[in-house]
């Protein structure tokens, strides 16, 4: 039986300092959602602004019922903005924009489409022609996501583009924390929901203000990704990694070790001109070796035993049940 939902899409907005572009924001959503005749609701996230942000969408929402708002005392950044969102939205299809005006609201009914009519469960926006700058943004930008593309195994071109629609279901069984909303398919696609496509967008010039992010956020979003692979890799079976590799280390050490004393017990053996195994650097190496090996298997160890010890370790996320 098909699960009913009482909005036809959610639109989650993270804000943070969009004082001035909040008004034309709300109009163009209304205005788009009413042509299509969407049963909808609008969640506005203010992630801590002081700029009165906060007072504005509560002016909005006084005028528009379909506008509700979340209100951090401070500032806790995109990714804790969207989970709150997330857990408060009850639309069949959510969808998540920017509150910048450089996500155009007229390219959600195609992305509705998308996945109520073609079984996507997510769909993310594509800025083909952006319009930023070249240097600072394009270029860092292109190398960010064919990493990502390289490490994640999904074929977006745009992995950190805001505007993304999802399926209910989705961001009801993700969780988002951290720096991590860059990556939300990646996250997605590791609880099971594989059906995901892009779809080129329009993207415009900002029109108020200045990004709010700088240039760290390539090598925050890179690392990011890399504790992302390890846990959806290793998560819960950390000695396969820590095990293996201290394993690997130690046996490299100590044939190492046993190498050059056998070398040297060779020589002294046949009378010939050898050098004391403790003046050799290569035995320090190998002793180096045998240590770090031996940390890094206790490391997989205790990791294994708090990995079965959790309270999650048999939690899964079940499609279909009769």
């Amino acid at each position: 039986m098909a699960q009913e939902f009482p909005k036809d899409i959610s639109i989650v907005v993270s804000i943070y300092n969009e004082v001035e572009s909040l008004p034309e924001l709300a109009e163009w959503i209304k205005k788009v959602m009413e042509r299509e005749n969407y049963d909808y609701e609008v969640i506005m996230v203010d992630d801590g602004s002081t700029d009165g942000s906060w007072e504005k969408i509560s002016e909005i929402a006084s005028a528009n019922k379909n506008v509700h708002g979340i209100s951090f005392r401070r500032n806790y950044g995109k990714s804790a903005a969207l989970y709150c969102g997330f857990e408060a939205a009850s639309g069949r299809v959510v969808v998540t924009m920017d509150a910048d005006l450089q996500d155009s609201p007229e390219e959600i009914p195609e992305m509705y489409e998308m996945i109520v009519g073609q079984g996507y469960d997510i769909v993310s926006g594509w800025k083909q022609h952006r319009q930023d700058n070249k240097l600072t943004k394009n270029l860092p930008s292109k190398l960010y996501n064919a990493t990502a593309r390289m490490i994640t195994g999904l074929k977006l071109h745009d992995m950190n583009c805001g505007l993304k629609a999802y399926r209910n279901e989705v961001v009801k069984n993700i969780e988002v924390y951290g720096e991590m909303h860059r990556y939300i398919p990646y996250i997605a696609k590791n609880a099971g929901f594989c059906k995901i496509t892009e779809k080129p967008v329009h993207h415009q010039k900002r029109k108020y203000g200045k990004s709010k992010f700088g240039i760290s956020r390539f090598m925050n979003g890179f690392l990011d990704l890399l504790s992302l692979w390890f846990l959806s890799t290793f998560g819960k079976k950390p000695m396969h990694f820590f095990g293996l590799t201290g394993t690997l280390t130690f046996v490299a050490g100590g044939v190492i070790a046993v190498w050059l004393i056998a070398a040297k017990l060779v020589a002294q053996s046949h009378g010939l001109k050898f050098r004391p195994v403790t003046e050799q650097p290569l035995f320090y190496l190998a002793l180096v070796a045998l240590i770090v090996g031996i940390q890094l298997f206790l490391s997989g160890f205790i990791a294994e035993m708090i990995s079965r010890s959790s309270s999650d370790r048999n939690r899964y996320n079940i499609k279909a049940r009769f």
